[in-house]
């Protein structure tokens, strides 16, 4: 690469395909969205895998004696760096926020359910007995990664959720203030710094239909994203169904190369205004749309609002009710509620969204807040700093 970096992969024994996650684990696919899939997946996963990832870690250090090591929400990792050694010890550690804050504060409603946030006295008592409730429900889990942390020579202080971004050095969310809830307990070296702008698009074969992009008629383009997108019945098809026969361009974009037939053998047939994908780059996509109906993905959320694009959320699985929430509270869309919403709710919702302009003004307004922000000179800025020291 142009800047001198190489790859080096983890062992194997800490790889993970999280594209296929319910293969490798069938028994993930049975449990209800929520704390026992996310108990599931922290004991198989994030934890599961981090004693391998920390080994991997740390033999890489000592032939690279890095200054910095960046990493995301999920590499567990870097809480353990933190609390193995000293600041002055150790490289310096970066963690990039890539889902809603989870951190608990008294300020906002426990992680999880999608509540949104009210101000006063009550509401922060009510805040403070949820979350108390919450890391009760997590209890066995919170046992869980305090002997996985164990065998790895530190103690965990604290709430297990807190401490990816407790024990880092530099904390940085993806996203603006103006996509997060408000609160006044959040560490200091938590700061916002920007969404990530859309990965460029390289060499792109446009099909036969993109020039209909262009046309009069509004433009809705529908995904359920990367990873819960196994049953397109969820979202995609019913939206299809949904507005099928209105005077606008619906772009299916199935994320996966299978998408399109999977459509066509769903639909007796596939209405005239329909256009079937499979990958198609947002930073060419986007910019024409009028809306976007998605599942809640945290990163395709983002992407839409960089560009101003108002919003339909339904899912429920991962942080998606959280991500449908803060769309909810910003007034970039609507939030379903749900993973798998009614057609008449769709097409209410999406007619909602083109023809209420207070959606569009409040993502433009998102989209200018996001443009203040560059997330690579604040990492550029982080590595800068601790290469001297």
């Amino acid at each position: 690469m142009a800047i001198g970096a190489r790859f080096q992969a983890l062992p194997p024994e800490a790889d993970l395909d999280d594209r296929k996650l319910d293969a490798l684990f069938p028994v993930r696919a049975t449990l209800p969205p929520g704390p026992s899939q996310l108990s599931f997946d922290f004991e198989n996963f994030f934890l599961g895998h981090l004693p391998a990832q920390v080994r991997g870690l740390r033999a890489l250090l000592a032939k690279f004696p890095a200054d910095v090591v960046l990493g995301e929400l999920g590499f567990w990792s870097i809480p353990v760096l933190s609390l193995s050694a000293a600041p002055d010890e150790r490289p310096t550690l970066v963690t990039l926020g890539s889902v809603p804050l989870l951190i608990q504060s008294e300020d906002t409603p426990a992680f999880g359910a999608g509540i949104l946030p009210t101000p006063g006295e009550e509401a922060r008592a009510r805040n403070r007995a949820t979350n108390a409730e919450v890391r009760q429900v997590f209890a066995e889990l919170q046992r869980f990664g305090e002997a996985t942390l164990e065998s790895l020579g530190v103690t965990m202080p604290g709430y297990l959720f807190d401490a990816p971004f407790r024990r880092t050095d530099h904390y940085l969310q993806l996203t603006v203030p103006g996509f997060e809830y408000p609160r006044g307990d959040l560490p200091e070296h938590l700061r916002f710094v920007g969404t990530l702008p859309p990965a460029p698009s390289g060499d792109y074969a446009e099909p036969a239909w993109w020039p209909e992009l262009s046309a009069d008629r509004p433009v809705v383009v529908v995904t359920q994203g990367t990873v819960a997108n196994t049953d397109l019945h969820e979202l995609v098809i019913p939206t299809v169904r949904a507005l099928a026969g209105l005077d606008l361009l619906v772009v299916v974009a199935t994320a996966r190369e299978d998408g399109p037939d999977l459509v066509r053998r769903a639909l007796a047939e596939v209405p005239d205004n329909v256009r079937l994908a499979g990958f198609v780059p947002f930073d060419l996509l986007l910019p024409h749309a009028d809306a976007l109906v998605t599942n809640g993905g945290y990163g395709g959320v983002q992407t839409a609002l960089y560009y101003g694009v108002p919003l339909v959320v339904a899912g429920a699985s991962e942080d998606k009710p959280e991500v449908a929430a803060r769309v909810e509270w910003s007034g970039t869309g609507v939030n379903l509620r749900t993973s798998m919403p009614e057609v008449t709710e769709l097409r209410a919702a999406v007619q909602t969204v083109l023809h209420d302009p207070g959606y569009r003004s409040q993502a433009g307004i998102m989209a200018k807040e996001i443009g203040q922000y560059n997330p690579f000179e604040a990492i550029a800025d982080i590595v800068d700093v601790a290469a001297r020291r």
